[in-house]
């Protein structure tokens, strides 16, 4: 199977922007509906913004991009990286919750609009997802 990653920033809205419920609510589901569909990803949320990376076969992510797209519960969505990959990055898991580290507020603040922000945002979610990681 061909891999893809795609890398997205979006603003988050109303309760998911700062409520705990909502953004476990979101976790839930995304992690059932990305085991059906066979995708994997990691998902950060700081101060109002969504960062994510996901992964898998591209016609799995292109269904799941139109889905987001609809989603009432972000909106601003942007692709900051879209790439054909080797293997995955996030493989651990379906869908993972990331705890900001402090990098983000400065990624926000200072590179979401810069040529490499695609690089950057996948970088801070691979510093993020360091803590999760499983131990042999």
């Amino acid at each position: 199977m061909n891999l893809f990653r795609i890398v997205y920033v979006s603003r988050a809205a109303g309760s998911v922007a700062d409520g705990l419920l909502p953004l476990i609510d979101i976790i839930g589901v995304s992690d059932r509906n990305n085991r059906r569909d066979h995708l994997t990803g990691a998902l950060l949320r700081h101060e109002g913004y969504f960062i994510q990376a996901i992964e898998g076969a591209r016609v799995d992510l292109d269904r799941l991009m139109a889905r987001l797209r609809q989603d009432r519960r972000h909106d601003g969505l942007r692709i900051l990286s879209e790439r054909a990959v080797e293997q995955r990055r996030f493989g651990d898991w379906a869908m993972v919750r990331l705890d900001a580290p402090p990098a983000a507020t400065t990624f926000l603040e200072q590179h979401l609009d810069a040529p490499d922000a695609g690089a950057r945002a996948e970088a801070l979610l691979i510093e993020a997802s360091r803590s999760m990681a499983v131990a042999p």
